[in-house]
């Protein structure tokens, strides 16, 4: 038996009341708000919060987390990290829970492997993003590979997977480095301008600045150069997206709920469509000239060339390319998504190698022995030796960046919502059924990874339990909905570690908020106040 919404009962109940009194000769108006409430609350209080959940719903038999569900676990998710109550909840109640969003709305977090295994590998179009969970997104992402679904997706990933394999990523490598070693040497000016050898730095704006410049450049062959000119538009436009402000945070909040209320013209709602124009017109502007050198038969080795280009072979042979739109909405999601991630999980790996001095001396010595060129300010831009550094070939800096990843996932967590009834391990899941999936929770489950899941020790990758699968590691999903851009982002920031580690020291800044005692989540997972950390140079 489904659910019966709020809109329809007040409906019926508005009907009843007008009839009745007609009927019976009475005021019409007084009539129909008393049984409105009288009956809304009721409904409220004892269909939704008592007798649905606990007699009715299908999800019933779901180990359910203890609460009432007219208000239900509600502040205890807003008022925490993000996933830090689900990861709770799994260890005691088991690997698919249900609990409750106000007014007995349900809500399934799933941890169990062969739940996912279900959701992510065998079964992945049946759940779809909620649209409530695009709404913000999409204005910034556009209908990009992120959040284009079914078909559509099936069929986008087809057409850009030419510019993420792993030879197309491996020829981009000369721009990692460049923008890096530009990075660690930008600092090494401010350093001398202050006539000091070590700097408080707020890593994280100045990682943005420079995974922006790479996506740029990688992505696009196109120069933002927002480490030299930090108010660029296009970097603008991403500082007002990622407002943290509290009028921003509510209006975030009730545009979840309330899709029309981005039209109020408050600020947030201004930032947003001022960021949304100047990213609009860059993608533009960037695909426009893509489309041409495609047509001209030139362009480099940049991801959005290789795609234009393949997709004009694909139109030759009567195959359905990609349209103008499609490819202007994959420049907004690759710009989007593909920098703050990286520059965050960067920020995040940096903080935790500044409060684990061993691991991060351990590390830098590896780094010396593969690459001794970057310790030396004579070799350390020589184009042949960088060309032939192979981070990849670092066993301990692939831990240290994998275990980074497990213990601050970037993205935290994502939200489906089944499509058509589905079987999630021991469960049936009705269709309509919303479900979270958040690596947050899994990725430091106990049941996965051991006792020690709440430690950061890169060394656990290379002693695996045997409770460890596949899916104990949710930072960029799994399957078809994986995350295709994961290889740039695994060699980009293993080489912005190896030009940064090979010319500074990082220690934990105590003069400034501890990174991981608030952690904000808009799209990535972010310290309130930055990361900021003391660097001294080497």
């Amino acid at each position: 038996m489904s659910k019966v919404t709020l809109t329809p009962v007040a409906a019926v109940t508005a009907a009843a009341s007008f009839l009745y009194a007609r009927h019976a000769e009475l005021p019409i108006g007084s009539t129909v708000v008393k049984s409105l409430a009288v009956v809304l609350p009721l409904y409220v209080v004892v269909w939704l919060s008592w007798i649905y959940p606990f007699y009715v719903s299908e999800l019933r038999h779901v180990p359910t987390v203890p609460g009432f569900p007219l208000w239900g676990q509600f502040f205890d998710i807003i008022t925490q990290e993000c996933g830090v109550p689900q990861r709770n909840w799994h260890q005691k109640y088991g690997p698919i829970i249900r609990y409750f969003f106000p007014f007995g709305a349900e809500r399934l977090s799933v941890a169990d492997d062969e739940a996912l295994k279900q959701m992510t590998v065998k079964n992945p179009y049946n759940y779809p993003k909620p649209v409530r969970a695009k709404l913000w997104m999409v204005r910034i992402l556009g209908e990009g590979v992120l959040l284009a679904e079914g078909q559509e997706h099936v069929h986008q990933r087809k057409s850009l997977a030419p510019g993420f394999s792993i030879q197309s990523i491996r020829a981009l490598a000369p721009v990692f480095w460049e923008k890096s070693l530009l990075l660690a040497k930008c600092w090494r000016e401010e350093m001398a301008a202050a006539g000091v050898t070590t700097k408080s730095f707020e890593v994280l704006e100045w990682l943005n600045r420079t995974t922006l410049d790479i996506i740029g450049s990688a992505g696009f062959g196109y120069d933002i150069d927002s480490l030299r000119n930090p108010e660029t538009p296009i970097r603008e436009a991403y500082r007002l997206v990622f407002a943290f402000d509290i009028a921003s945070r509510v209006m975030h909040g009730i545009q979840a709920f309330i899709p029309a209320s981005k039209y109020i013209p408050s600020k947030m709602n201004r930032d947003m469509q001022t960021s949304r124009s100047i990213i609009l017109d860059k993608a533009t502007e960037i695909i426009t000239q893509k489309q041409e050198q495609a047509e001209n038969n030139t362009g480099g080795k940049d991801i959005i060339a290789l795609i234009a280009r393949d997709n004009k072979k694909m139109k030759a042979m009567g195959e359905a390319g990609l349209s103008f739109e499609t490819m202007r909405d994959q420049i907004m999601t690759f710009l989007g998504a593909g920098h703050d991630t990286t520059a965050t999980g960067v920020a995040w790996t940096i903080h935790l190698l500044s409060t684990h001095p061993e691991i991060q001396s351990r590390l830098r010595e590896e780094i010396k022995d593969y690459m001794p060129f970057l310790f030396d300010k004579q070799s350390r831009f020589d184009p042949e030796a960088i060309a032939n550094a192979d981070p990849d070939k670092l066993p301990y800096l692939d831990n240290v960046c994998r275990e980074s990843l497990r213990y601050i996932p970037p993205i935290p967590m994502t939200v489906r919502q089944s499509l058509a009834d589905d079987q999630l391990g021991p469960y049936k899941v009705p269709a309509g059924s919303v479900i979270y999936v958040l690596a947050n929770a899994i990725n430091r489950l106990p049941m996965y990874w051991g006792p020690n899941a709440d430690e950061f020790d890169p060394d656990r990758w290379d002693n695996l339990p045997k409770t460890f699968t596949t899916n104990a590691f949710m930072t960029f999903l799994q399957g078809p909905r994986g995350c295709i851009g994961r290889k740039f982002a695994e060699i980009e920031m293993k080489i912005l570690l190896c030009s940064l580690l090979s010319m500074y020291e990082f220690k934990r800044d105590f003069d400034t908020p501890d990174p991981e005692e608030w952690k904000m989540w808009r799209l990535v997972l972010r310290p309130k106040e930055g990361v900021t950390v003391k660097v001294t140079a080497i």
